[in-house]
């Protein structure tokens, strides 16, 4: 008999049914300044349910929540439906909820205080979700069969196998400025870890909300955005040797590692949102003998449903449709403008068009070479540098950093020649100490802040990884 054990993992997959939109100006000014395919996120669950459904050695699913956009009951019925889906083929699925799953009432402070269908002009309120009605409808799949629950939050533990207990967390708060456990949920928490540790069971913990931020900056700006009370989860984590993670939330394709002075170590294990144009899903083996965890990216061929491909889904939205946006503005201002909708000003962007030709125009053209010598590294790069600078767009290599924001594995490693420009021209910027930026910066460098989207100066690999569980 095998000793191992593995599960599929999927977060943010955003489902947004059919039935709730119609091509319009509504649609795309919903979708465009969004990280996220959000037209195509039934296809895109699809291909992934049937590469799940084809891989006969891996019967177990676990989703990390945002599930459904904006918490309509069509896309919660027919998610729903792709769920069963999976568990008539004989696969266990757990899951939870989070924010983008339901619609918020009284004090809660959810966005969304309505689902809407997208018009052809306009939007219409349909049929949605109450947070205290998900653990019901989504009984089958979460706590059916838990062998513990907490009855205040709606977290739950389940055996995966014999010597394997995933712990669910189900934030609870007030929806926004506080998503995580309160007092009781934690004393649950903590029993759930004292128990394993005595049985010698390694701990797998899932939640929506981040434990540690993808980025430094992350967490000064929108601490909101974090888990609450993740000082006291780390703490307890550490003290029962919980060394996994597995998290969504930020759409971020981010691994880090956090270890404290006695040596012990936590990774958070963050996987890009499902939906967006280079989403994926994790496959995580333990050997339930040496303990050591493994995990490796699956990616589904999302074409099979007459999706478009991942770089013309790229193009739709941020941050792609800014890359098809700055060549446009010097060939055709007015489809420039008509595009820009819902990313920029667009109606105050006319009053300039001229400038705004011209000085896009010249963006758009500039080299890494007149950037290098704007940031007064060009004598310092080598000939060979120098000549590809010259020959690259300082706009395409900007790109390239922003499409990895969510990829994860930014490719401009130090010994590049576009990490010594990007890098010499915001230590230049650094040393104007503007004090708006300094504010918004909250202590941090801009250059040290830029470097983590230039490479993976985290682990190393935001893709794959092996560590040991206990």
């Amino acid at each position: 008999m095998s000793s191992n054990f593995s599960f599929y993992l999927i977060t943010d997959s955003h489902y947004m049914s059919k039935q709730n939109w119609v091509e319009g100006e509504p649609i795309n000014l919903r979708v465009r300044p969004d990280n996220l395919a959000l037209k195509y996120t039934p296809e895109i669950l699809d291909a992934y349910i049937d590469e799940i459904i084809n891989d006969k050695d891996i019967d177990t699913v676990i989703f990390l929540g945002d599930n459904i956009d904006n918490g309509d009951m069509n896309s919660h019925y027919e998610f729903r439906e792709r769920l069963k889906k999976l568990t008539d083929n004989g696969q266990k699925v757990y899951m939870v909820y989070a924010t983008h799953d339901y619609i918020g009432a009284e004090d809660d402070e959810c966005n969304f205080q309505t689902a809407k269908r997208y018009l052809e002009n306009g939007t219409e309120a349909i049929e949605f979700m109450r947070r205290a009605n998900l653990p019901g409808f989504y009984y089958d799949y979460t706590q059916k069969n838990a062998v513990s629950v907490d009855k205040e939050s709606g977290s739950y533990s389940v055996k995966l196998s014999d010597n394997i207990l995933l712990i669910s967390l189900i934030d609870n708060g007030n929806g926004r400025s506080y998503c995580g456990l309160f007092d009781e949920g934690i004393s649950w928490l903590e029993a759930r870890l004292k128990e394993a540790k005595e049985n010698n069971t390694m701990v797998i913990v899932c939640v929506h909300h981040p434990l540690l931020p993808p980025h430094d900056l992350y967490e000064a700006i929108v601490p909101a955005e974090m888990l609450g009370g993740r000082d006291k989860l780390k703490d307890l984590f550490f003290r029962y040797d919980v060394r996994a993670v597995f998290t969504g939330h930020t759409h971020v394709q981010n691994i880090r590692k956090l270890e404290n002075a006695e040596g012990k170590y936590l990774y958070d294990i963050s996987t890009i949102s499902l939906a967006n144009p280079y989403g994926l899903m994790r496959k995580v083996s333990i050997d339930c003998e040496s303990s050591l965890c493994k995990v490796e990216n699956v990616f589904a061929d999302i074409c099979k449903y007459g999706t478009p491909d991942r770089d013309e889904l790229y193009s739709q939205n941020f941050p792609g449709a800014y890359e098809r946006l700055l060549p446009m503005a010097e060939t055709d201002f007015d489809l420039f403008l008509s595009e820009s909708k819902g990313l920029l000003p667009a109606e105050k962007l006319a009053k300039f068009r001229l400038p705004l030709k011209v000085f896009l125009g010249k963006l758009n053209k500039m080299t890494m070479y007149s950037l290098a010598k704007h940031a007064k590294v060009a004598k310092s790069l080598t000939d060979e540098e120098k000549d590809k600078a010259k020959k690259m767009k300082a706009a395409d290599a900007v790109f390239e950093v922003l499409k990895h924001v969510f990829r994860g594995n930014g490719i401009y490693t130090p010994e590049s020649m576009e990490y010594k420009i990007f890098h010499g021209f915001f230590v230049r910027i650094d040393k104007l100490k503007i004090k708006k930026l300094q504010t918004l910066l909250h202590g941090y460098s801009l250059a040290s802040v830029i470097e983590g989207f230039l490479y993976n100066n985290r682990t190393g690999d935001d893709d794959n990884i092996s560590f040991y569980l206990k």
